[in-house]
Parts: structure tokens; sequence; C-alpha cells
């Protein structure tokens, strides 16, 4: 399941980038079952939100002129973090994953798909009971791939979360690793785990 967006107004170069790391941009707090975060362009838009009762977290984009008082006034009015135009667009996605990551409850110790366990604290892997044997990479990427085991995460999307790549250029490091990953939890049959959609990224089960 990707993560929703609300952009009320139309920014086509922005909604583009947000698409393309996998994000569903909506226009319209109806126009989805689900909004996890709002990209607002005021202060009063956002106290309109609130005012409204909606709890969802904001990021103000501010005009070029917005200053500490500016900023100041949008978190007393509920915003999570203000951003001033111009802004760089890698920063925007920090911001983004850091208000998400603070407003989503901590992933659970143990995650559990299928045949397939995972103790992040133990950092021990074991399908049907026997335990797999990960390289410190392969754990994170199946661990981000466990945590929403269906939906597709973009490459780019691993290759910033998962090693922290600011500039992601051309690089084989994601599909190697996934690569590896897949071979090492195909055991006796298990699986198919790391299912790969060419040219867009991966997911850990099909279907």
């Amino acid at each position: 399941m990707s993560t929703a967006v609300l952009v009320p107004r139309p920014e086509a170069p922005l909604e583009r980038r947000l698409a393309n790391d996998g994000f569903e941009v909506v226009r319209r707090l109806d126009a989805a079952e689900r909004i996890d975060l709002a990209l607002l362009p005021s202060v009063e838009e956002c106290r309109l939100l609130r005012g409204a009762g909606h709890h969802l977290p904001v990021i103000v984009l501010g005009g070029p002129d917005t200053d500490a008082v500016d900023r100041i006034r949008a978190l007393e009015d509920g915003a999570d973090d203000v951003l001033a135009r111009p802004f760089h667009y890698g920063e925007l996605l920090a911001r983004i994953h850091a208000v998400l990551r603070r407003v989503s409850p901590e992933p659970p110790e143990r995650l559990s798909v299928g045949e397939l366990a995972i103790d992040r604290a133990t950092r021990r892997v074991t399908i049907r009971g026997e335990a797999v044997a990960l390289a410190g990479k392969e754990f994170e990427l199946l661990v981000k791939l466990a945590s929403d085991p269906y939906r597709v995460f973009t490459k780019e999307q691993l290759l910033r979360e998962v090693w922290g790549y600011r500039s992601l250029g051309r690089t084989r490091t994601l599909d190697s690793h996934a690569s590896r990953l897949r071979r090492k939890l195909a055991r006796d049959g298990a699986g198919p785990f790391v299912v790969n959609l060419w040219g867009v990224g991966y997911k850990l089960l099909d279907g």
C-alpha cells in the first residue's frame, strides 16, 4: 500500500517526483480512503484543516519570504514542519520521511510473514524454524520489505531509506543485494520472496 500525500493545488513537477518515489498524490481530502500526510501552501490552510478536525500530519510549504515568525506561527497552528520555497526536493523528501516516522508507531520487534520470521532485536531470520544467515544490508532490506509485504517499494525509496543514498545515479547495489537475499530465502520451496517488478522496484510477496 502506497503512502498517500495530499497536494491540494496543482504542482505538476512536485507531483511527478512524489509519484516516482512511490507516493500516491491526491488533491482532495475525500479523494482517498486514507491520507498519510498533507503538503499545504500556507499557514491559513493548515489552520483551516485543523479547525475542521483533521489530524493528519502537515508540512507547510511557505513562500520565499517565510521567516522565523511565520514558522513559529505555523507550528503553533498545528503544522508538523515548515519548509520555505524554493527548496531542494531531496530535503522535502527527507522531511516527509522524518514526519512519518514521528507519527508512525514503532515497528514491532518481531515480524512474521507466512513461513518467514524476523527478530529485529537479535537480527535473527528463520524460515520454518531454520535460521537464515544474512549480511547487514540484506537484513535491513528484508525488514523494510517485510514492513508492508505486498507494497511495491521503488528502487529510489530503497536506496535512500536502506542505504542512505542522496544522489542515486546508476548503481547495481540494490539489485545485487535483492538477488542474494532472494536466493538465501528460497529454502525448500519457500516463498517466492523478494519479487522484482522490472523498472519499478521490489516487494516481499507476490499477490
